[in-house]
């Protein structure tokens, strides 16, 4: 008998208003939208205070204040028994779902973008990582492991998926780039552990003419100047497209990565990207991604290489066979329906 019924559980907040949830994170959008498609979905999530940009476009959604409420509503999943279980990285509300889950013997799978241990580090230090590992021995090895890096795969023990938001949309119109000077774009969080903050730094001391546009919310506006744009939060892909469109040079500064996204979003639209060696396992086979040290000298060099040889690395870029969101999300939901209990 198939799975119809599939339960998400998510670390990450949610808003409620007037029966509409809404989140700032596109993956809690595009994730259960998604496979609410090949299953009936029902979403557990933490509550949130503010509203995100983003409206999910789904009704089953179950909203938690403590881990009293947590448990509550897995347990009221337990009426049916055909449901499998799917959690979202590994964190300790996700860790007791999956105690509860675990002593009643369900089907659970865990959804790693990345390993966490170099996240916790940086985020918490050194001392914290050995409770995170301890939580990940138990998760992972207790359930079905479903990760989006080949750094984190085992094909005896793991699913590989190749993780995309891309749709048709960002896989057309290409539009020219404007080579007058650099244009470099950053896209994502303001916060400490994707390394934007050190790059402001290593910007305000370059000595070319570049200009930097930054999509993503933050409170901290010292950092402006004539040639640094805050954006704003954008959500709207082909607003989104059209960003990419007017720049000529992704940067991505991270600390740590697992798949980002906005790497394939770039090459998607013919626009080099930027990183450096902290996350040079990111590239795989990918043309178009370029790494420098962290430091002026390099990062002056690999941004000038780049503009010089524009057009042949457009060409090379046309090369790359790019993951989609929909063939990301029937590689999620065959390993879920075809894993036996």
């Amino acid at each position: 008998m198939p799975y119809k019924d599939l339960v998400i559980i998510n670390n990450e907040k949610i808003f409620k208003e007037n029966e509409s949830f809404y989140c700032n994170n596109l993956d809690l959008k595009v994730l259960p939208e998604e496979l609410n498609k090949y299953y009936h979905v029902q979403y557990i999530v933490r509550r949130s205070k503010k509203k995100g940009n983003q409206k999910i476009n789904l009704k089953n959604i179950k909203i938690t204040s403590n881990i009293l409420k947590l448990f509550y509503f897995v347990i009221k999943t337990f009426k049916k028994s055909d449901v499998k279980y799917l959690l979202i990285s590994i964190t300790p509300y996700t860790f007791f779902a999956f105690l509860i889950l675990f002593m009643f013997r369900k089907k659970r799978f865990i959804y790693l973008f990345s390993s966490g241990h170099e996240e916790y580090e940086h985020i918490l230090g050194h001392w914290f990582v050995w409770i995170y590992h301890i939580m990940y021995r138990i998760v992972t090895s207790n359930s079905e492991v479903i990760v989006c890096h080949e750094r984190l795969f085992d094909k005896n023990k793991s699913h590989l998926v190749y993780i995309s938001r891309l749709d048709e949309d960002w896989q057309s119109n290409h539009k020219e780039a404007l080579l007058d000077k650099v244009r470099f774009l950053y896209v994502g969080r303001m916060s400490a552990e994707k390394g934007i903050f050190e790059f402001l730094k290593m910007f305000d001391k370059l000595k070319f003419d570049a200009q930097l546009s930054i999509v993503g919310n933050s409170e901290k506006k010292d950092y402006l100047n004539k040639n640094i744009k805050l954006l704003g939060y954008i959500a709207d892909p082909l607003s989104l497209i059209n960003i990419y469109d007017d720049h000529n040079i992704m940067i991505l500064p991270s600390f740590t990565e697992a798949t980002p996204y906005v790497v394939d979003e770039s090459l998607s639209r013919k626009r080099p990207v930027i990183i450096f060696e902290d996350i040079d396992y990111i590239v795989r086979d990918k043309m178009g991604i370029f790494v420098s040290k962290r430091d002026i000298d390099s990062f002056s060099k690999t941004t000038k290489y780049v503009m010089d040889n524009y057009v042949e690395i457009q060409k090379n870029m046309k090369k790359n066979i790019l993951p989609t969101k929909n063939s990301m999300i029937k590689q999620i939901s065959d390993i879920i329906k075809f894993q036996n209990s």
